[in-house]
């Protein structure tokens, strides 16, 4: 069955390609390249990625967090510990990245064990967030059932008052996950679908570049 609304959606992309001459042998300045064109851009927060994950019985889950950091080993995102893809990670220490750049016709597909980052990381990226945001951090039982908004309020509240005199320290609860990419894939929309996709292995210490049909 044709949904008629989607068909009404689609768009040509008239972008220019990436060929394999223009993308960098080092896919990490690839990345660099693609992610500082998207801020130069002003697309809205162009460090949105979608994270996936897969729990111990297979079962595959996939949200959209915030990248806050990356260079040579890996990319990093914060999150509560017991939060659902905590869990998965610890089960499961692989996931896929995300990012999409609607406005460029670009996105980025990155995959990869993952890590906890050190506490002296985590401790450093939770000071300088905003006050609201670590009580927040240090209130919320990410990922677990509550009654109501009400419920999540109360708690927020409590740690206000606990830390209305000083500093918020970071929870034990709280912490950041590294994936260490081992695999990237640059996809750039072309006319007709005839889409460029640029895909780097690591291989031997360094990385195989080549292109995939799209």
């Amino acid at each position: 069955m044709v949904d008629r609304r989607m068909a009404r959606l689609r768009e040509e992309y008239e972008t220019e390609g990436l060929s394999m001459g223009e993308a960098d042998p080092d896919p990490v300045r690839q990345f660099d390249r693609w992610f500082n064109e998207a801020v130069d851009a002003g697309m809205p927060q162009a460090n949105a990625m979608t994270v996936a994950t897969v729990d111990g019985r297979g079962r595959p889950s996939a949200r959209v967090v915030l990248l806050k950091g990356y260079d040579r080993s890996g990319f990093v995102f914060y999150t509560n510990l017991g939060s659902r893809k905590s869990e998965e990670l610890a089960a499961n220490p692989r996931a896929a990245l995300c990012f999409l750049w609607l406005e460029l016709h670009r996105q980025v597909r990155i995959e990869g064990p993952a890590a906890a980052v050190s506490d002296a990381e985590s401790d450093e990226y939770f000071a300088s967030r905003p006050r609201g945001a670590r009580i927040a951090a240090a209130a919320s039982p990410q990922s677990r059932e509550i009654p109501d908004r009400a419920a999540l309020e109360r708690l927020v509240t409590g740690k206000e008052a606990e830390f209305e005199d000083g500093e918020v320290p970071r929870p034990a609860h709280w912490g950041g996950w590294r994936v260490r990419p081992e695999r990237f894939e640059f996809w750039q929309g072309r006319r007709h679908r005839l889409h460029d996709r640029v895909v780097y292995l690591a291989e031997g210490g360094g990385w195989r570049k080549a292109r995939l049909a799209p």
